[in-house]
């Protein structure tokens, strides 16, 4: 079946969503990582592997954290990096994705990383590429709408390896807003495709979406029940700019119920690790005092996000 992100030898031809990848092509995306992530210990933070190449950064959603940590990626493999200020570009002035698409190419794009509020953009960019015969240019989603955030699934696929070695004996929980979340879907893709026997969602009934059973998840109503002996804990940030209409009473009644302190933490695992994509929000999903703590990983979510784009984009510049 045709795979709109493997070329014709099954290599990465576009890194769009995580769901339909195979198994091999994950593993591969976390092993060309690990050597990655002693770069940043160098005094010379530079390899020559993207040398000549132009990455353009399309952000059409603000992000402080993923379109850094593309632009670092990017410039420690040396390639030249263009960040497009969309607020001022001809996008703005009625100019359409795909227009702005052909005009970059024109000026030798190798590689996009686009960031959209709508669902399927980078699809659409891929495809455009396609049909024009413009196969050596690739396109990177950096978050779309409510669907995928492939590279944060990656990355979060990477910690859970570093810290727990293997994915075939672990509980998960992912908790929160998983409704509107692009991350979520990217994660509970990779968590099952990379073999995790056990994929909890944990949440308001209000905040998850239907279908989630068909997806290979255990779906949890109560927080103590879905966190009991889990070895790792995902939180997700209230979407607050993608609801319509509340579908909560207050941030502070969701802290009290959803919110993840160290008294419902310490029904996981006694080494279990909690993670979060970040922005943060203490008090609301996350108690400072968990995501300080000695369990918390999220510090090193970030620093390894760099080393996993780095792997993206050197994979796709050599297919």
């Amino acid at each position: 079946m045709f795979n709109p992100q493997l070329n014709a030898n099954g290599e990465l031809q576009h890194l769009l969503s995580l769901d339909g990848l195979p198994r091999e092509i994950l593993t591969a995306i976390l092993d060309t990582a690990a050597p990655f992530t002693e770069v940043a210990e160098r005094e010379v933070k530079k390899l020559p592997i993207l040398r000549g190449k132009s990455i353009f950064n399309l952000f059409f959603e603000n992000s402080t954290r993923t379109r850094t940590t593309f632009e670092i990626a990017a410039k420690r493999l040396s390639a030249d990096v263009i960040n497009l200020n969309i607020s001022t570009s001809s996008t703005n002035k009625g100019e359409t994705l795909l227009d702005t698409v052909d005009n970059l190419c024109a000026m030798q794009a190798d590689m996009f990383v686009v960031r959209h509020a709508s669902s399927g953009a980078p699809y659409l960019m891929a495809d455009h590429l396609r049909n024009t015969g413009r196969n050596d240019i690739h396109v990177i989603n950096a978050g779309d709408g409510r669907h995928a955030h492939p590279t944060q699934g990656l990355l979060d696929m990477y910690t859970i390896r570093h810290f727990k070695h293997d994915f075939s004996n672990l509980v998960v929980a992912v908790v929160g807003d998983v409704l509107h979340s692009r991350v979520a879907r990217s994660q509970i893709a990779a968590l099952t495709t990379l073999g995790v026997p056990e994929v909890r969602v944990i949440g308001p009934k209000t905040l998850l979406p239907t279908g989630l059973d068909k997806m290979g998840c255990r779906v949890f109503h109560d927080m103590r029940a879905g966190l009991k002996d889990v070895d790792v804990v995902m939180m997700l940030r209230l979407q607050n700019e993608r609801m319509n209409g509340p579908l909560l009473p207050s941030a502070q009644e969701f802290f009290k119920v959803w919110g993840l302190t160290a008294e419902k933490l310490a029904l996981a695992k006694a080494d279990a690790i909690v993670m979060h994509p970040g922005p943060m929000n203490r008090g609301v999903e996350i108690d400072s005092e968990v995501a300080d703590g000695a369990q918390a990983v999220i510090l090193p979510q970030v620093t390894f996000g760099i080393a996993v784009r780095m792997a993206v984009m050197s994979m796709l510049g050599r297919s």
